[in-house]
């Protein structure tokens, strides 16, 4: 009997340290007003990158990739944007950029740009930040009207 309680109490300690070891090797994702340069990883989902007001909007796009780079000291952005409806949108886009304290950096100079994604269609969305005190970024997408296309 005392054999049988050794062998339970043992299998129950190796147990306890796996599940010690695995939860001191997670790193929770960091909250911040923006997302501070250390936030820009892997470990962030991309959709978290993507700001839309309109929630019939919103559910009908994401974003499946995000790369970053430093480039001359200014953040290089490569976003995917994914369509995730079967008819065309017709958007426009921005970025919006932080510096290590969450404050917007140039606010109101980044012009929109129109983005039309057919169908299920994917499309890359590159953005450079403007300073070299930008730590991090979103891009806000909105519904463009069918002027915002016409010649």
């Amino acid at each position: 009997m005392d054999i049988c309680i050794k062998k339970g109490g043992g299998v129950f300690s190796i147990m306890l340290m796996v599940a010690f070891g695995l939860s001191a090797c997670h790193k929770p994702i960091p909250v911040t007003s923006g997302l501070g340069a250390e936030s820009i990883t892997n470990e962030i989902p991309p959709a978290t990158y993507l700001k839309v007001d309109n929630e019939a909007l919103s559910e009908k796009l994401t974003i499946s990739d995000v790369k970053h780079r430093m480039t001359n000291d200014l953040l290089e952005i490569n976003i995917e944007l994914s369509s995730q409806y079967e008819k065309s949108l017709k958007l426009q886009y921005h970025f919006n950029w932080f510096d290590k304290n969450g404050f917007v950096v140039e606010i109101n100079k980044a012009s929109w740009q129109p983005l039309e994604l057919h169908g299920h269609q994917s499309k890359i969305l590159r953005g450079v930040s403007p300073s070299s005190n930008v730590t991090s970024f979103n891009v806000y997408v909105r519904s463009a009207s069918s002027n915002a296309y016409k010649n």
